[in-house]
């Protein structure tokens, strides 16, 4: 929160990631809306002076008291039915796909956006009909009222249009796993984009006279405010290491960050103590795993949905090779963060780099696992690792080279058809075929 952050850690950047994690929430968009109606209301009585008295004898109170009532009763009404559209929805996604999958339909903008606009409209028109009742908008202001209701009635059957149209899709496995891909692929952009959150990369030992600054609490890393908390390393006069990377679960008193003092403090109020509330403050800790500066966590969610489908009570191949493919596209947009050590933007902050192996295990791990015995799921795996073994990337090259080996094998020992072991081998690329028949030579040797 931001009353719990230090007053040095304010600084524009971080403000602004804040702002964008709580856009993200219904019940902002929903009193962001409600205070438009209100604002709505007020321009009405500022332009009523602007309006020539002739055109309140074309209007009578009565149709814009008529237009109200329609607004009032018929919001409620599509408010109640849109929320138990939502809840249908967050649960049938839940069981069908996986749960983790309920936390991006639940940031979904379009219900969002659509739910905040049916309660704004319901806020406006009853604060309209109180105003009216006591003769607010009596005279030159009846007109501008009028207009004002007109242009909410326009953007609610505008709202009304474009949730029908989502609704098409709402929930869908098609569009749900096209959320999580573009969500993903969003966040390895933003990634790349600032290589390690625009830190310098941590790829070697923690120096030896670093302090550790411990959790106060367990729970899931779920963001981290670079900006500030390089802000406040320079402030006290350390280099600030983060040891562990988003998407980690943490204990308490387990060592969230290493601090290693390089110079005397610029404010001598920045003891140790503040130091250590202002790290913490800077990184916030939940007990669940998000989407936000975290593509690891998306790339485990499309597994997750590709493992599911490949379970007895589903048995839906064509599901999990839809996600191996979408994974593989994802992972086809990965760069080495330690290669722009030159673009590094906060000097006293190390945090360390997206290993391209916990990519490769966290998108293909329990879908290869699960999907062994499946021919056609083996075949696309290899398709999509053999894609990804000609990245330009060496990381990415060896740890998809590497996983190739493994899930062939495994797939090999899972299947006993002599044609449906064929067709694996001739899957894989040559190299790995190779390599595996080696392998199982050597072991029966």
């Amino acid at each position: 929160m931001l009353l719990t952050m230090d007053i040095s850690s304010f600084n524009p950047q971080t403000i602004l990631r804040k702002l964008r994690e709580y856009s993200r929430k219904l019940w902002v968009r929903v009193v962001a809306m409600g205070l438009m109606s209100i604002v709505a209301l007020g321009l009405t009585q500022l332009l009523g002076g602007f309006f020539p008295s002739e055109l309140d004898k074309i209007l009578t109170e009565n149709a814009t008291s008529y237009l109200l009532d329609i607004i009032a009763n018929a919001m409620l009404a599509v408010t109640i039915f849109s929320i138990t559209i939502m809840v249908s929805v967050y649960q049938s996604s839940s069981t069908q796909w996986t749960p983790r999958v309920h936390r991006l339909i639940l940031h979904d903008p379009t219900t969002q956006n659509t739910m905040a606009v049916f309660i704004g409209a319901y806020v406006y028109a009853l604060i309209a009909i109180v105003l009216m009742e006591t003769g607010a908008f009596s005279g030159k202001r009846s007109f501008p009222l009028f207009l004002m209701t007109v242009l909410v009635l326009v953007l609610i059957v505008y709202s009304l249009i474009r949730w029908l149209l989502h609704l098409q899709t709402f929930g869908s496995l098609i569009n749900t796993t096209r959320q999580i891909e573009e969500v993903t692929v969003h966040q390895f952009e933003e990634r790349l984009k600032n290589p390690c959150l625009g830190a310098n990369s941590l790829t070697s030992d923690v120096p030896d006279d670093a302090e550790p600054i411990r959790a106060e609490q367990s729970g899931y890393i779920q963001n981290l405010y670079p900006e500030a908390l390089d802000e406040i390393a320079h402030d006290c006069g350390v280099e600030l290491y983060l040891i562990k990377n988003i998407g980690h679960f943490i204990f308490v008193n387990e060592t969230l960050a290493m601090a290693v003092r390089r110079a005397e403090p610029k404010d001598q109020d920045h003891d140790w103590e503040r130091l250590q509330k202002g790290v913490r403050a800077n990184i916030s800790i939940g007990d669940l795993r998000t989407f936000d500066q975290d593509p690891r966590f998306g790339l485990v969610v499309m597994g997750e949905i590709g493992s599911k489908a490949l379970s007895p009570g589903i048995n839906d191949p064509g599901t999990a090779i839809d996600v191996i493919t979408r994974i593989g596209r994802i992972l086809s947009k990965y760069k080495d963060e330690t290669q722009n050590e030159a673009e590094t933007k906060l000097a006293h902050l190390y945090v360390p780099p997206i290993d391209p192996a916990d990519l490769i295990e966290d998108g293909f791990g329990a879908l290869a696992r699960d999907g062994a015995p499946v021919v056609e799921v083996q075949q696309r795996l290899q398709a999509v690792l053999s894609g990804l073994m000609r990245h330009p990337d060496d990381g990415l090259n060896r740890a998809a080279r590497a996983a190739a080996e493994n899930h062939l094998r495994r797939a090999l020992q899972s299947t006993d058809f002599a044609p449906d072991r064929a067709r694996l081998l001739a899957s894989a690329r040559s190299d790995i075929r190779e390599a595996v028949q080696k392998n199982v030579n050597d072991s029966t040797g």
